[in-house]
Parts: structure tokens; C-alpha cells; sequence
């Protein structure tokens, strides 16, 4: 493959709609977008609204015959990933490079058992203050998308291929020399702030000068740093507090998705954030009592709706 001509999203969350406006800004006819034939008529009739303007995408539902994908951006919650990969099987070739935007650490290994680790960039998004309500989505901060291969990213074919379509799209990116621990970065970013906004139903500008809510994510924070500390992985106290500083230049009324997901009553990625950092715990001797508490508070919130 010399380029990529055929690029298909599945999820049309906040940031599966602001990557397919910008692809589609820049080339609307690499783009669709896999959604099942309900969703597919909603949006034909409601339409999808991203900074006030309307984008009518190409529309694919699963296991139409058709082109297979160059690159498969996921874009869905944790919890329905194995629906997304039912959803795209139709459209994988030999060549096809896919890229989790997914949160959490396990979504990489769930998609290569699938369809083979060789085929996945590992991957996230940092930066963005997307927010969705509905088929309205709103951001002013794209952010951008850290991807690379497990092994070393600088040189491999497929991230070269990825990174020609961002600068064509004006789609910010950051090539890390070790994706992994970069990964874990912003796995301990989401277990903090994800989980404390949820709870205090606190948007970016709360976290800009309460120095308490800034204290409530560092503690949920640390447990993971000592979790990546007994793996190998190179976190350090200084990465907890560069968050902080990329939250300050995020939109005050901005939220993150956990928050989104508990206003609009849906069920949210605790699973990932505090339970993955419970069992992680358990299983290396490690106590993390914050994570419990935030893992119990937010599992009662959600039985509240």
C-alpha cells in the first residue's frame, strides 16, 4: 500500500465525529463511517451536527460487500468494542492498519486477537475538548492522536502511511518513541481526572485553581505510578503534574468523557479506569484504596439513574 484512499471510522461518539470532520474536510471521499442501519437512518433524518454545521457522511453498515479499509479508526466506549470488532470484520484486509482511540490500556490486545497484533498501531487522543449531546457535537481544541507500533514507531511503513493522512488531514499527531509508556500516561490522566469529574460533576475549569479536586486526582493517580513503577514502566510524580498543566490550557466549560457519560446517564468506563487499577492491584500486593472508593462511588451513581 502506497497510500491510504479508504478510511473507515467506527463510532461516532466526540471523537469519532471530530476526526471524520476533519478527514472529511480535507477529502470526503476516503471517509465512511460504520453504523448499523438504525443509526444510519436516525442520522440521515437528524444529520450530525459538529460545530453547527451539518455532515452528511458516507454511511456503511456492517458486512456490506465493498472495499475493504486502508486504516480502521475504533472510536467507541470500552464496553462496545466487541460490538465494533463484529462490525468491521467485513471490511479488514492483509493490509489494513487499525488504530484504537479507545481509553484504557487492553483494547490493543482485544483487536489483535481478532484480527492480529500486526495489523494495530497502538494508540490515544490527548488535547481534545469534544463534547457530545445527542447527534451535536462541539469542540474548540482538536488535540491530537499519539500513535506508533509496540517495537519502535519512526521507521515502520504503517505509521509513515498514518501520519501522510493526518498532515493531509490537519489531524495533530505525535509519533512517541515508546508508545507503550505513553499509553500508561494517559491511563494515569484518565484515572484521575476522568473518575474525580464524573464524581464532582466538575468541568476542565474546576481543576484550573481548586487545589482540593487537583489533590483528589493525584491520589487516584499515584496508585497507578505505583503500579507502573512495579511493571517497568517509567512514570514519574512529574507526569501527574504535566497533566494538570494540559488540563489548564483546555476549555473551562469543557468536559471529559466520564462526565459527559454520567450528565446523559449512560454507563460509563469505571471498568477501565478504577477496576483495571483494583485488579492490577490485587494481583501485585498493591493497595489502592482511592480507586476503590472512586470504582464504589461511581458504580452507585450509575444505579442511581
Amino acid at each position: 500500500m502506497q497510500k491510504i484512499n479508504h478510511v473507515y471510522i467506527s463510532g461516532l461518539g466526540a471523537i469519532g465525529a471530530l476526526y471524520a470532520s476533519m478527514i472529511h474536510d480535507s477529502n470526503s471521499a476516503v471517509l465512511s463511517v460504520i453504523a448499523d442501519r438504525e443509526r444510519i437512518t436516525r442520522y440521515d433524518k437528524e444529520g450530525v451536527i459538529i460545530n453547527g454545521r451539518r455532515y452528511n457522511f458516507n454511511y456503511i453498515a456492517p458486512g456490506t460487500e465493498t472495499t475493504p479499509a486502508d486504516l480502521i479508526l475504533i472510536a467507541v466506549k470500552q464496553h462496545n468494542l466487541h460490538e465494533s470488532i463484529d462490525a468491521i470484520k467485513k471490511f479488514i484486509s492483509r493490509d489494513t492498519i487499525i488504530l484504537s482511540l479507545l481509553n484504557g490500556i487492553t483494547s490493543e490486545e482485544i483487536i489483535g486477537k481478532a484480527f492480529g497484533m500486526e495489523k494495530i498501531l497502538h494508540s490515544f487522543v490527548v488535547g481534545t475538548d469534544a463534547v457530545r449531546d445527542g447527534t451535536n457535537v462541539t469542540f474548540k481544541n482538536t488535540g491530537r492522536i499519539v500513535f506508533g507500533a509496540a517495537g519502535g514507531s519512526s521507521d515502520n511503513s504503517k505509521v509513515t502511511l498514518v501520519k501522510e493522512l493526518f498532515e493531509s488531514s490537519g489531524i495533530g499527531y505525535t509519533v512517541p518513541d515508546d508508545i507503550i509508556r505513553e499509553q500508561w500516561w494517559k491511563f494515569m490522566m484518565n484515572v484521575g481526572i476522568n473518575q474525580v469529574s464524573a464524581i464532582l460533576r466538575a468541568p476542565y475549569g474546576v481543576f484550573h485553581n481548586t487545589i482540593e479536586a487537583q489533590e483528589l486526582l493525584k491520589m487516584a493517580s499515584m496508585e497507578v505510578l505505583a503500579i507502573a513503577e512495579k511493571k517497568g514502566i517509567k512514570l514519574t510524580a512529574a507526569d501527574i503534574a504535566q497533566h494538570l498543566e494540559i488540563f489548564k490550557t483546555l476549555t473551562p466549560d469543557g468536559k471529559t468523557s466520564m462526565l459527559q457519560d454520567v450528565e446523559a446517564r449512560r454507563k460509563t468506563e469505571v471498568e477501565i479506569f478504577s477496576g483495571a487499577v483494583i485488579e492490577m492491584g490485587r494481583e501485585m500486593g498493591i493497595p489502592t484504596p482511592v480507586n476503590d472508593m472512586l470504582f464504589r462511588m461511581i458504580r452507585t451513581i450509575e444505579q442511581m439513574y
